[in-house]
């Protein structure tokens, strides 16, 4: 009997990693297997731990829909909430789900037959683990606060607004995310003494772009703050010399209307393509941020640099599968992209209430993975995890601007190696 169980624990968990670690990956990416050691797994779900995981129930939007806050295929959009107590009972953590973007017509109406674009297939329960961790020995900062997941189901980082009658596609990203708020202020968050808005890919992207507007939601007394993981996509040059994000992102911001809702002092100044891209963002958001980023971010170098597309030959099939096979002139390249990570936040480092974690990684996604936010071998900088610098930064102990030495000298990241 304990053998079957064990067996049945093992399953779940495994569709629990792929489910969690693919967070930030489009429909392409959905028959990935990602492969991480089995010591990494133990830590994160807690095989070796008396744990149990923490599951936590899918809430609908109700009457969402008549404000027009309707996932893509038009049904009600969701969120999961375990409700904080003790001394985090007045403190409030938003985690915007991650999940790519859909830039065409097409992608859209493929995507509306997921999880990404339908509450119909959204998992009715899933796990908080890392930063949505009930328990201190895994979360010491933020574990008994109310946490909160968005579920994604716009395709548009919680951006767009509008809709294709002909597809009966929904494009109402900014509508879910102001009905989420509101939802979440009637349970109490208008009463938070302290709160983060944070994010993992496109929900990372979504805490940027959500930023200031987050702040504006509370009276100055409430110490607010907004940490992006993984969101930090940038307006690259591919292997083939072209731009794969610009050309995604220009899909979806025209397709989903995203423009009016993009922040002024960029589309004032840039093409409205530009500012979906936070490094044309970062240095004008007045709210304390956070951008916890693996400079060679896994998501970016499989879709961004080295997309199908861009090389065509499968030129960097077993570099973008697995680093130990990438050759000097691929690493160099990586080295090249990590300069320009580098470079777009040097505006943000300048300012003390702003915090840095960029690790030299092959990784995606940090903070929601309980084997990279804090466990006894979490990747660290200056002998400091992910979850004790972000909470340094929140709670003011100490300044944080952590950036490593280039690849290949952390021996203690989490890479992500896929089949």
């Amino acid at each position: 009997m304990k053998s079957m169980q064990g067996l049945c624990l093992v399953l779940v968990l495994v569709v629990v990693v792929f489910s969690v670690v693919q967070a930030g990956f489009g429909e392409a990416e959905e028959e990935k297997v990602l492969y991480v050691d089995h010591r990494a797994v133990e830590t994160n779900y807690g095989l070796s731990s008396p744990n149990p995981l923490l599951m936590v129930p899918l809430t609908l939007i109700k009457g969402a829909d008549a404000k027009g806050a309707v996932c893509l295929d038009g049904t009600l959009p969701g969120y999961h909430l375990h409700p904080g107590f003790g001394s985090g009972a007045n403190s409030w953590l938003i985690q915007l789900e991650g999940g790519g973007w859909c830039n065409s017509i097409r992608n859209c109406v493929y995507r509306k037959t997921t999880r990404r674009g339908s509450s119909k297939f959204m998992e009715k329960q899933i796990p908080f683990t890392g930063i949505l961790s009930d328990k201190p020995e895994e979360n010491p900062d933020f574990y008994n606060w109310n946490r909160v997941k968005l579920r994604y189901c716009d395709g548009a980082s919680f951006s767009g607004d509008g809709q294709d009658e002909a597809s009966q596609l929904y494009f109402r990203g900014q509508r879910i995310w102001l009905a989420g708020m509101e939802e979440l202020m009637a349970q109490g968050m208008h009463s938070a003494d302290q709160a983060l808005l944070s994010g993992c890919s496109a929900g990372g992207l979504a805490s940027i772009l959500h930023c200031d507007e987050f702040r504006e939601l509370f009276p100055a007394t409430t110490k607010v703050k907004c940490l992006s993981d993984a969101g930090l996509f940038l307006d690259a040059i591919d292997v083939s010399g072209n731009r794969t994000m610009r050309n995604l992102y220009a899909g979806v911001v025209k397709l989903q209307g995203a423009q009016k809702n993009l922040p002024r002092s960029c589309t004032d100044q840039l093409d409205p393509t530009l500012c979906f891209f936070p490094q044309n963002l970062i240095d004008n958001i007045k709210t304390p941020l956070f951008l916890l980023n693996a400079a060679y971010d896994a998501w970016q170098l499989q879709e961004s640099l080295a997309s199908r597309v861009a090389d065509p030959n499968n030129d960097w099939h077993d570099c973008k599968l697995n680093h130990a096979r990438c050759k000097v002139s691929q690493i160099q390249f990586l080295q090249g992209f990590r300069n320009q990570m580098l470079d777009a936040i040097k505006g943000v480092s300048k300012s003390n209430k702003n915090g840095l974690f960029i690790n030299s990684c092959f990784a995606h996604c940090q903070s929601e993975r309980q084997d990279t936010w804090f466990a006894d071998d979490s990747p660290m900088i200056k002998d400091k995890s992910v979850a004790l610098s972000v909470g340094d930064w929140f709670f003011d102990r100490v300044g944080v601007s952590a950036i490593d030495c280039p690849y290949p000298c952390d021996n203690t990241c989490h890479n992500l190696v896929f089949k």
